[in-house]
């Protein structure tokens, strides 16, 4: 086996979304990098629309923002012409997302109910898997990261303060390994990290075909005594058969056995007469027992997998990616104050075991029982109340996302709101470089002096703003979330103890 000379700062494992974001914000904080993927040609029909669309959560649209992404995706972002997307965006009522097929419209939606969010419309967007990566990889390669495809990575050693890692017949020596590998992550199962959970309900298929004797077939999503479909015509299809999840993987996926189950679930005799794309999924919902072993660290579906209900998946480990890339990235530069790099794990895993949990929850709600249809219909009824909608707003658009901080003020450990300062400049836009910042709208010298103690990791915005929210001073870190807060004369002492905590001395 070949080995490379080069000792990159870090190796991940898959270049997927979270491979490749994580990859963008290690090199932006100036790390070497190479990113290792199995897959020779990126491209596959299934990251296209409709099986390929995913709906970004608000926390995912506010960090690509801020690193100046999100212009280039919103450019490929679906539209309800998009196929697939016809009977959730084309409909009187505008609807804001569901939980378990039931729809919650922005109608009944209380914004006024987070006081922690600047007031105005919460934005959404859609794109497909394929523009997202499209977008990641430019990027990446444009800052210089090492993207080697047909690699995958095989097996791996930590030894003296580094990881030499097995893939594709050669040796490649980091720093430090990211496993971004996926829910069969090899980097997983080489550290021998558990990955705990519970087993599956339901074999899930997305499925694209042509169809006869569809006239019974009625369009949307209908659970029947056998399990649920959804329908999009002409030939787009979503089921899924409560089998315990069996024939996921069991066998090859054939015209005629889509069209057994298809018959089955829907109760009718729908004909599958030509078989364009299928592929099987599962409600199997597992999270690792630990983020990190020595040197080596999980993301995305290598940390968590769970049904891909909600379209919660891609967004969970983007989040995990935004908040791993900077504390890596000052471990790596020797910067760190202590245990901040065991802060990703104290923070990412419980959002992880909450959106698992999330999952499980709609599978309850999908199963053909009558227990089941009796409790879809109390949650349709709540869901459309203010107080209901308002909740599953804030839960599938991650709203409510809040990491434990040890501090009282309510905007601590939530996402900075996109303040709009007297210059123009706007708070997501002031983060582009990577850095934390702090926003001073009392123009005090004593707090922009402090931020000179850390002139290479905190930036400085002051001004007035449109609304600031009643705050004097925010300090945030590179990933958006606000470290301190004050609603009054700014303690600086405080102020100090909070940068020093997430800044190092």
């Amino acid at each position: 086996m070949s080995a490379s000379t080069t000792l990159y700062d870090t190796i991940i494992a898959g270049a997927g979304p979270v491979g490749l974001f994580l990859s963008c914000e290690l090199s932006l904080a100036g790390c070497s990098v190479l990113v290792l993927e199995r897959e020779g040609d990126p491209s596959s029909p299934l990251k296209r629309a409709p099986f390929g669309l995913r709906g970004l959560s608000v926390p995912t649209i506010e960090s690509l923002d801020r690193r100046g992404l999100l212009d280039a995706i919103a450019a490929c972002a679906a539209s309800p012409a998009t196929p697939g997307t016809a009977h959730f965006l084309m409909q009187a009522r505008r609807p804001g997302g569901h939980f378990a097929g039931i729809q919650f419209f922005h109608d009944r939606i209380d914004t006024a109910r987070w006081p922690y969010r600047l007031p105005g419309p919460v934005s959404s967007l859609a794109a497909e898997l394929a523009s997202i990566e499209t977008v990641l990889v430019t990027r990446a390669e444009e800052t210089g990261v090492a993207v080697l495809r047909g690699a995958g990575v095989e097996g791996f050693t930590q030894i003296d303060g580094s990881v030499v890692v097995q893939a594709g017949g050669r040796s490649f020596r980091g720093r430090w390994l990211v496993g971004c590998d996926g829910a069969r992550s090899v980097v997983r199962k080489a550290a021998g990290i558990a990955f705990i959970g519970t087993e599956p309900e339901f074999t899930g298929y997305s499925v694209q075909a042509e169809l006869s004797g569809t006239g019974a077939l009625k369009p949307g999503r209908h659970y029947t005594a056998q399990g649920m479909y959804l329908f999009t015509p002409p030939g787009t299809l979503a089921m899924a058969d409560f089998d315990g999840g069996t024939f996921h993987r069991s066998a090859p996926i054939t015209r005629e056995h889509v069209q057994a189950v298809l018959r089955r679930i829907s109760g009718t005799d729908v004909t599958v007469t030509r078989l364009h794309l299928a592929t099987t999924w599962t409600d199997r919902a597992h999270q690792a027992s630990a983020y990190r072993y020595g040197r080596v660290l999980l993301a995305g579906d290598a940390a968590h997998i769970h049904s891909p209900l909600g379209g919660q998946g891609l967004n969970l480990g983007l989040g995990d990616a935004m908040n791993l890339g900077w504390k890596l990235a000052a471990t790596i530069r020797g910067d760190t104050p202590a245990g901040l790099l065991d802060s990703y794990e104290h923070e990412r895993h419980p959002v992880g075991a909450r959106v698992l949990d999330l999952s499980r929850a709609q599978v309850a709600l999908m199963r053909p029982s009558a227990s089941s249809r009796a409790l879809e219909a109390i949650v349709r009824d709540l869901i459309e109340t203010p107080d209901g909608a308002t909740y599953f707003a804030e839960r599938v658009w991650g709203v409510s996302l809040r990491y434990d901080l040890g501090e009282d003020h309510p905007l601590v450990g939530r996402s900075v709101p996109d303040l709009a300062l007297s210059d123009g400049r706007r708070a997501r836009a002031l983060m582009r470089d990577g850095k934390g910042l702090l926003v001073d709208f009392t123009s005090s010298p004593s707090l922009r002096d402090l931020t000179r103690r850390w002139p290479a990791r905190i930036g400085y915005g002051v001004g007035t703003a449109q609304d600031e929210m009643g705050l004097h001073a925010v300090l945030v870190r590179p990933d958006g979330i606000v470290a301190w807060a004050s609603d009054s004369a700014p303690d600086e002492a405080a102020l100090g103890q909070a940068a020093t905590r997430w800044f190092g001395d």
